[in-house]
């Protein structure tokens, strides 16, 4: 008999998120949601919605798949854990979804909004992080 191991999700900040991270865990506030929309995939329509999270490095675009699109609130302190990764128009994205463990956890345990940088990690760049004006944040 073959004993499995559980699969432990390794914590990341903001700013070191890149391309291609599988099974990543965050701990974020939630700054923005959007409605979960349908769209077109090479897999067919799915749903999604999308958000903007923020811990003390920066923000990341989120998007939500499937049954937990439009699950996130505005303002939660939360730890989103077995994310994964993508690039979508040159900037890193953090995907949630069937497996994707999403939790409340104490509010004080990450930034408040007016705390979180307008960073975003972005898919060039030696570093992979770059400023953007705060204006498409706020």
């Amino acid at each position: 008999m073959y004993r499995v191991e559980p699969v432990v999700s390794k914590s990341f900040r903001i700013v070191d998120l890149k391309p291609n991270l599988e099974n990543i865990t965050v701990r974020v506030r939630v700054l923005e949601t959007h409605p979960p929309r349908t769209i077109q995939t090479k897999k067919g329509m799915r749903t999604i919605s999308s958000a903007i999270v923020g811990d003390s490095t920066g923000r990341v675009d989120v998007t939500v798949w499937g049954e937990k699109a439009g699950t996130l609130k505005n303002g939660d302190a939360i730890e989103i854990s077995g994310a994964w990764t993508t690039v979508f128009r040159g900037n890193v994205v953090l995907n949630i979804g069937r497996t994707t463990i999403v939790k409340k956890i104490d509010d004080n345990a990450v930034p408040g909004v007016n705390d979180i940088p307008n960073t975003k990690p972005v898919a060039r760049g030696r570093r992979g992080f770059e400023e953007r004006s705060g204006e498409e944040y706020e």
